[in-house]
């Protein structure tokens, strides 16, 4: 069957093979000699590139390790001082952990945040970035970031601080002006505290402008002892030496007590009561139990010895000068008796008998 002439392809319109042939040689050509040209700086740049990620990678595992080792370096000593004498009282391991912890995890990100972002930079220009513009951008942004998050750096910064200069720990108990309580947790940006009452506080970081740590170091222990200004100071001496001698061979206050019960004298003499000043050094954080103990043992031996604690008003039988009931009755006035000359001195005179009237 004969196709028709509309559907026959006309010979201008088909491709010559050998052209195309040609412009496929031409394309190859081209494309092989700008791969020759360009191939060793090619080679060249993505070696750069590979070098520079490598590195920065070797560096940042290097570092990291390093720290993870220093930390737990931290951590062994203070479980060595730990299982010392008195090493307890004085490190506390979880504290120290969670400090050591909480420098390594900030030094590590900075470490990475360096290396990274310096490794990252070094690509872009070994790429032909041009990295002024990138850097001016970048500095126009953390200025904007840092005024709108300027409360959160403070936060930040502040609980950095206060971590590598071990301001407080967990397990102390301080006062930091807007709260105070036992650490509970150390946080980069808050800190969370245990009250008295059993509360949780949350502050913030850059919100604390003191502190003060009733856990470091040593507390002291004072009692007031208000006794009769009779008493003898010599037998009061005694017998507060005796109490403090029983109380320093007794567990577990043989522990609490970091130095001699001492009475440093007398506070305050009043005429009728005077005041005798006893103190203790003890361990942090429990100056309130030994006072409590100490009042309580005082309180005790007085009573066997005879010494008589007094305070508030005084006592009735302590009074110099007991009180008239009569002092309050007021003496009898002359008047009251009809026959006394002052009350008919004041009598209406009678009218006399016989005496003219006077009418109208």
């Amino acid at each position: 069957m004969p196709w028709p002439a509309a559907l026959l392809p006309l010979a201008a319109d088909t491709p010559d093979p050998a052209a195309s042939v040609k412009e496929a040689h031409e394309s190859v050509t081209n494309a092989a000699s700008f791969i020759e040209e360009n191939w060793a700086g090619w080679l060249y740049l993505g070696l750069k590139i590979l070098l520079i990620l490598v590195i920065a990678a070797a560096l940042r595992s290097l570092v990291r390790k390093s720290l993870t080792k220093l930390i737990l370096r931290m951590n062994r000593g203070a479980e060595a001082v730990e299982g010392m004498a008195l090493g307890g009282l004085l490190v506390n391991a979880e504290r120290r952990r969670q400090r050591s912890e909480a420098i390594g995890s900030v030094l590590r990100s900075v470490a990475s945040f360096l290396i990274l972002g310096t490794a990252g930079l070094m690509v872009l220009g070994a790429l032909g970035i041009n990295l002024g513009p990138l850097l001016a951008s970048a500095g126009v942004a953390g200025v904007a970031i840092g005024f709108g998050a300027r409360n959160l750096v403070t936060d930040f910064l502040s609980g950095v601080f206060m971590i590598l200069e071990d301001q407080y720990g967990v397990g102390d108990k301080i006062d930091a002006g807007v709260a105070s309580g036992e650490v509970v947790e150390v946080g980069l940006r808050v800190t969370k505290l245990r009250g008295d009452n059993g509360e949780i506080w949350y502050v913030r970081n850059g919100e604390i402008k003191r502190i003060g740590n009733l856990s470091q170091g040593w507390a002291t222990a004072g009692v007031d002892v208000q006794v009769k200004p009779s008493e003898s100071l010599t037998r009061i001496r005694e017998v507060v030496k005796h109490v403090a001698e029983g109380l320093a061979k007794e567990s577990p206050w043989d522990e609490r007590l970091w130095g001699p019960v001492e009475v440093l004298g007398l506070d305050e003499v009043l005429l009728a009561s005077m005041r005798v000043k006893v103190s203790a050094k003890t361990m942090p954080g429990q100056q309130f139990a030994v006072e409590r103990e100490l009042r309580w043992r005082i309180k005790e031996a007085f009573d066997e010895a005879g010494i008589r604690i007094i305070g508030g008003l005084p006592a009735a039988e302590d009074e110099e000068d007991a009180v008239d009931p009569s002092a309050a009755v007021a003496a009898p006035s002359a008047l009251a008796n009809p026959a006394s000359p002052q009350s008919l001195a004041t009598a209406p005179i009678p009218p006399s008998v016989g005496a003219p009237r006077i009418t109208k």
